[in-house]
């Protein structure tokens, strides 16, 4: 009679879950609820996503345009670049002081002059403060026929200055595009007593007197860099003249030249020193 009862009872109990289900299934609108809430669940997290991407890539618009404005302000572009974190190196000692060594490659260019740069930094973090400097540099210059700045890196590096370097750098080459126009401005003026060998990127112009043939005056135009990293201009006159003439210049006019000529740039500038020079030794006085 027992077990009777016990499966009385059982096959109670699923009757009773089949009716359960059944009402489930019979209760359509309540599951719509569900997938309705679980679809707006979605939506939303997709709408928060979608947001989130579109402030990212806002972001990396705005950067971007920031980065190309810095790039023609200063001339730099960085074309690659990559960090890593010495681990084995990291160190924490028990007054609280921890050192990490960062290792970083970059290479880029500034106008013309392309460059690779190497260098470590040591980050030191107290608890009261937190500093890093440059414990290595070396900086990787592709051959090039800017002779000054092979001595100019070379002093970089046994500096480990990486600010010197990109300031100067920028200097340098603004003095060179200076340069460059200069000449540029002077052989369109002065296109039969100027001549450039070897085109406006040319370190020399030389001034050919249209009346004497052999008589010509050489302008060297050189651009150094101090042991500061100071960028200036260097400007040197040198004569091309018969020797019969040296024999009848008794009052030295040409031997003094390149000093009267320093003298000139101080009292006139660049620009008007040369332009001067040029009027008296061709036959052009327009």
């Amino acid at each position: 009679m027992d077990s009777e009862t016990r499966e009385l009872r059982a096959l109670e109990a699923e009757v009773a879950a089949l009716q359960r289900e059944c009402r489930m299934l019979q209760s359509p609108g309540e599951t719509k609820i569900r997938m309705l809430k679980s679809f707006q669940k979605i939506s939303q997290s997709d709408s928060e996503e979608w947001e989130s991407l579109k402030d990212l890539r806002s972001q990396l618009g705005h950067l971007k345009s920031e980065l190309s404005f810095l790039s023609k302000l200063t001339g730099f572009s960085i074309r690659n670049y990559s960090k890593m974190e010495d681990i084995a190196n990291t160190e924490e000692t028990e007054s609280g002081t921890k050192k990490v060594l960062q290792r970083h490659r970059l290479s880029g260019n500034c106008n013309m002059v392309t460059f690779q740069l190497e260098f470590e930094v040591l980050e030191i973090e107290t608890k009261e403060k937190k500093s890093s400097i440059i414990t290595d540099l070396n900086i990787i210059m592709e051959p090039t026929e800017y002779s000054e700045l092979s001595e100019f890196a070379s002093r970089a590096e046994e500096k480990r200055d990486l600010p010197m370097f990109f300031r100067s750098l920028h200097f340098f080459v603004e003095c060179y595009k200076y340069r460059e126009k200069t000449f540029k401005h002077f052989k369109e003026k002065y296109p039969d007593s100027v001549y450039l060998p070897e085109g406006t990127s040319s370190h020399c112009m030389e001034i050919r007197s249209t009346r004497q043939p052999r008589f010509e005056l050489v302008i060297v135009w050189r651009i150094q860099i101090d042991e500061e990293g100071k960028v200036f201009p260097k400007l040197d006159l040198l004569t091309k003249v018969p020797e019969r003439a040296l024999e009848l210049d008794k009052k030295k006019v040409i031997e003094t030249a390149p000093l009267s000529f320093r003298s000139l740039l101080g009292v006139l500038g660049i620009e008007a020193a040369l332009d001067s020079l040029i009027r008296l030794f061709s036959a052009d006085n327009n």
